[in-house]
């Protein structure tokens, strides 16, 4: 029966079209479903688009929730048997539109428009597909997982879908067509069924983001107030099942015999299959994935050694489904599987539970032995308990010869009314190493309310230094923190000046496990002010600054002694390292973002005050700096300059500890929407000096070497490093899965910091990639 009130009210919708105001409140829509193909190509003057669903009535997001739009959005929905089909109707002010032919995924500084489908319809989590004015597109996954006050930060633009799209600029505005084939997604076995929705409008010349959904930001999730694609039925997928081959050839070049330069060749075959089982269970399975590293990562440097650099997952394989596997703290981290042999894994939903399971077989190469191949298990489960609140179980395992570790867990996530959110996880591993067995826990509390002129956060978490994630990433390991932050919002009135600003601040309370353990007082206690603006037109200013009491951290320092020099010379040789004393700290930090200035956009960050040297673990001035310049001339040309800089000059005396530059150019060229060059050219140059033990008793410092057992001077003497990198692609890529890449990569030194007049060659490589995605 209620099949077929649906059907009746399908059928009445095929005869007209019937337009929901989000600002009027009408979220629930009931679409068209109509017997129809059409051809994707930018223009909705085909009969079809007359009958469809119309979303109109927007609201303004941000900066000021709860106003309306300045410019109207209107967003045409039906779907046919095997696809779901949006279209855009975008008005503009002339000559204000940003869009250029850009690379898939970067539309950061575009005009877009995003769809948020929750096609579970469980409030949090949902694919997202987004678009420029000319169709270029940019996709991922969102998984609120209780830190992201109920935003769109943490959504994850690392997968892609296979989906088709055309815009065009027009003399109002902008339209936009898009087809989202039904094998693309995954959903219920219901029928009918309904869907959540979220579409969302980045206007790059005012800085504006309007919703057509009237979306709070102070509410404590974004997808819990998502509008409903209601009684989907009929859904046709047909047989998916995506067979996707990949060849990989490499050249990678060194100096050899007298000098000569020599190439290893070799060449790797691969592939990935994916079959949909159910429209709500896939089946995933590779063997020997490519890393698909066409680009090398961005140099990051360690400010704070107590924590780990973090870089994401790239392999299609592991990209498949990976909002499922999503946990707190980052438990589950397939970069940790770094040379897969081959892998498979089953993610879906069922009766109102997400499953997430993955085995692979790493690399013999990766093992700590070198022997056998270390074998990964994870599994994830969430199940929900509506409102947008979850509770989750998490198991992960890696077994190898003489090591063995496995983790097990229990999260939840409670949303209220209120606007109130707690999340709360505790975990265990168990580690055997050599026939010794070690346990150890891992907790996080976290509570938060992002009010729209007040909000908080407060979070206690713990991380044993005995705690192993053999699957998984944790940045800072042996640590317990405290913290609390309360914050505070103004808005401007439609068209000020100032259109938000917002100011807090942040106290944290660190120790080590044992410290905390043993009731000690914490080692590190800090003090962060915090305030943004944002202005008229898209200009974002950000003022953070520290007050600090850091305790000295003996970790950090197992592989260091002292020399201690008399008047006859070397006196003795002194271990452990006696460092000791608290550093105080106090500095400040500004950033600046511009919109679109003609064809400028820039980010420039500028850091400034005291801070710890940690290579002597004394008090230093330090400057550093993180900025970004935008330059697109056209729309096919795109360039990218980047700077780093890192300076620790020692308050005892004002001699330089240690400076880094790290200048980035990175220029591309997009033929088409399939094809693009790329060239980036990046120079590293590092300077450190003789290590001492400053502003205590000045004797040099040692360095523990593990390959004689022995402290040497040598390994703490001053440093100069200076070298180039040169990366060259030729991309080709029609759709995902389908793709061809040329490319190389050249690593070269130089004799000088900047000198560029005896550069010379280190080590160099050629690639080819090519894959085709086959859909049956």
């Amino acid at each position: 029966m209620l099949g077929l009130l649906f059907a009746g009210a399908i059928a009445g919708a095929d005869t007209m079209s019937r337009s929901y105001s989000g600002a009027a409140g009408q979220v629930q829509v009931l679409i068209p479903r109509l017997e129809a193909e059409i051809e994707v190509d930018g223009a909705l003057g085909e009969e079809v688009w007359s009958r469809a669903g119309r979303l109109t009535g927007f609201s303004q997001y941000s900066p000021a929730d709860g106003r309306p739009a300045e410019q109207d959005t209107e967003i045409l929905v039906w779907y046919s048997p095997t696809a779901l089909h949006f279209g855009v109707l975008a008005r503009a002010r002339p000559g204000t539109v940003r869009a250029t032919l850009a690379n898939r995924d970067q539309l950061g500084q575009e005009d877009r428009i995003e769809f948020y489908i929750g096609t579970y319809n469980d409030g949090h989590q949902a694919l997202v597909f987004a678009v420029n004015p000319l169709g270029v597109q940019q996709d991922g996954t969102l998984a609120e997982q209780g830190r992201n006050n109920g935003g769109r930060e943490g959504t994850d633009l690392s997968p892609d879908f296979v989906y088709a799209s055309r815009g065009r600029i027009t003399d109002s505005g902008f339209e936009v067509e898009i087809r989202i084939p039904f094998k693309t997604l995954r959903y219920q076995s219901a029928d009918p069924q309904d869907w959540g929705l979220h579409v969302v409008r980045r206007v790059q010349a005012t800085g504006h983001e309007d919703s057509w959904v009237p979306a709070q930001r102070a509410a404590a999730s974004f997808l819990r107030q998502s509008g409903t694609l209601r009684g989907l039925t009929g859904l046709r997928r047909g047989l998916v099942m995506d067979v996707n081959p990949v060849v990989t050839a490499r050249a990678t070049g060194a100096p050899g015999v007298n000098e000569r330069w020599a190439y290893d060749e070799g060449a790797e075959f691969g592939g990935n299959v994916r079959w949909g089982i159910t429209p709500n269970l896939t089946l995933n399975g590779t063997v020997n994935p490519d890393f698909s590293q066409v680009e090398a990562d961005a140099s990051q440097i360690i400010t704070d050694p107590r924590r780990a650099l973090f870089f994401p997952e790239k392999r299609p394989f592991f990209l498949e489904g990976i909002e499922q596997f999503s946990t707190p703290n980052q438990l589950i981290y397939s970069r940790r599987i770094a040379a897969p042999a081959a892998a498979a894994k089953l993610t879906g939903k069922v009766s109102g539970t997400t499953v997430a399971t993955m085995f692979a077989l790493d690399g013999q190469e990766v093992s700590r032995t070198g022997e056998d191949n270390p074998f990964f298990a994870v599994a994830r489960a969430q199940r929900d308990m509506g409102g947008g609140s979850r509770a989750g179980a998490v198991f992960t395992s890696r077994i190898e010869p003489g090591f063995a570790s496995q983790l097990g867990g229990l999260d939840t996530r409670v949303v209220f009314k209120s606007g109130l959110a707690v999340s709360a996880q505790a975990v265990g591993s168990i580690t055997t190493r050599n026939g010794v067995t070690e346990t150890a826990p891992l907790w996080e509390l976290d509570v938060r309310r992002a009010g729209r002129t007040f909000g908080f956060q407060a979070g206690f978490e713990g991380v044993s230094d005995e705690f192993v994630a053999a699957a998984g990433f944790v940045a800072q390991p042996d640590a317990v923190t405290i913290t609390g932050s309360p914050s505070w919002t103004a808005y401007g009135k439609p068209g000020a000046f100032i259109a938000r600003a917002t100011g807090g601040f942040r106290l944290n309370a660190r120790w080590t496990y044992d410290q905390f353990i043993t009731g000690r007082d914490p080692q590190d206690k800090q003090l962060f002010v915090t305030g943004n603006v944002q202005l008229r037109g898209g200009w974002t200013f950000d003022l953070f600054t520290w007050l600090e009491n850091f305790g000295y951290d003996r970790r950090l320092y197992e592989s260091y002694a002292l020399e201690r020099q008399g008047a006859g010379g070397v006196v003795d040789t002194v271990v452990p390292y006696p460092g000791s004393g608290t550093m105080r700290n106090i500095g400040f930090s500004g950033t600046l973002n511009t919109p679109w200035v003609g064809p400028f956009s820039a980010t420039l960050n500028t850091t400034y005050g005291r801070d710890v040297n940690y290579d002597e673990w004394s008090s230093a001035n330090i400057l550093f700096m993180d900025s970004r310049i935008l330059f697109r001339p056209t729309a096919q040309i795109r360039t990218e300059a980047t700077y780093l800089l890192t300076h620790y000059q020692r308050r005892s005396d004002g001699s330089t500890v240690s400076v880094t530059h790290i200048p980035r150019l990175r220029l591309e060229y997009q033929v088409s929407r399939a094809l693009f060059l790329r060239l980036v050219g990046e120079y590293r140059t590092s300077s450190r000096d003789d290590l001492r033990d400053d502003g205590r008793t000045d004797d040099p410092i040692l360095i523990y070497d593990p390959s004689d057992g022995v402290y040497k001077r040598a390994l703490a003497e001053a440093q100069d490093n200076h070298g180039l990198r040169s990366d060259f692609l030729l991309s080709f890529q029609p759709s995902p899965g389908t793709v061809f890449f040329a490319g190389y990569g050249g690593n070269y030194v130089d004799t000088g910091r900047f000198r560029f007049s005896n550069v010379s060659r280190t080590g160099d490589g050629f690639f080819l990639k090519a894959s085709y995605l086959f859909r049956l």
